[in-house]
């Protein structure tokens, strides 16, 4: 018998910094043994051997924002019999979605000397409001591990062992005193997906949201606790547009407390 085909992967990129694709690149040894498995056809960020699809499964990195990006992802669907979003652009449009609350076309006019070469959409979005994904995985840029976990997973025809727990949780594992409660510092941690071990808590900062909104996370509940320490309104929508400004509990969080600041 001929020996069985490994399976096909790609690697996508969109409007993004190319931080996830280099989370892929950062896994070393994983790599190598992810690489025996299947046959990585499509990556062009590693390199120039490129191989027609279809693919098995498909990563996607970055965010839609240009007519063009949104044609090409029904492309990239298409070729896909698995699709995965990875990192904060590609699941919830990214640090460039801080565009969505204003008018694009002035920052077009204010930064090009040439604006109407700029072909742009209005809003940077989620591969998700385009396509069908199959798996999402958050981050910003998106755990190593975490990763090599979805893609064995689905390979495999398991769900991916990825908990939805919040920072607090990576917390406590730590042996971490609150920085909140006990220090009064202000922080995403409660209402944000694991993923980073509490990266910045473990420094005594609070949680900047780089891994996006948990499950049910009660937001407004977050906020008032940081106005009960003296945080300001412009302080809470600063907090909820970063990384994942348009992530929808984010998104709602930070216009209520802008609608606050409006009618002040």
């Amino acid at each position: 018998m001929p020996p069985r085909a490994k399976p096909k992967l790609a690697v996508w990129k969109f409007a993004s910094c190319d931080g996830c694709q280099l989370s892929l690149l950062n896994c070393e040894a994983e790599l190598l043994r992810l690489a025996g498995a299947v046959d990585i056809a499509y990556f062009p960020e590693a390199s120039r051997a490129m191989a027609k699809g279809p693919y098995d499964v498909s990563l996607v990195e970055g965010s839609i924002t240009t007519p063009h990006d949104a044609e090409r992802i029904h492309q990239v669907r298409r070729a896909s019999k698995l699709l995965i979003t990875i990192g904060a652009c590609a699941t919830a449009g990214g640090i460039q979605a801080l565009r969505n609350f204003k008018d694009v076309k002035d920052f077009i006019r204010a930064v090009y000397a040439s604006p109407q070469y700029i072909d742009t959409l209005g809003k940077s979005t989620a591969i998700a409001d385009h396509v069908r994904v199959d798996f999402e995985l958050r981050g910003c840029p998106i755990n190593k591990d975490q990763l090599l976990e979805v893609v064995t997973a689905l390979l495999q025809g398991r769900k991916p062992a990825t908990p939805p727990d919040s920072v607090c949780m990576e917390c406590k594992r730590h042996g971490l005193v609150c920085v909140l409660v006990a220090h009064g510092t202000p922080c995403l941690g409660p209402v944000t997906h694991a993923g980073c071990g509490a990266l910045c808590p473990v420094y005594h900062r609070g949680c900047y949201g780089c891994f996006g909104p948990k499950e049910t996370p009660n937001t407004a509940s977050l906020s008032r606790a940081w106005l009960g320490l003296g945080a300001t309104e412009d302080d809470v929508v600063r907090a909820f547009r970063s990384f994942n400004a348009y992530a929808e509990p984010f998104r709602r969080e930070s216009e209520a407390h802008e609608r606050v600041q409006i009618t002040e």
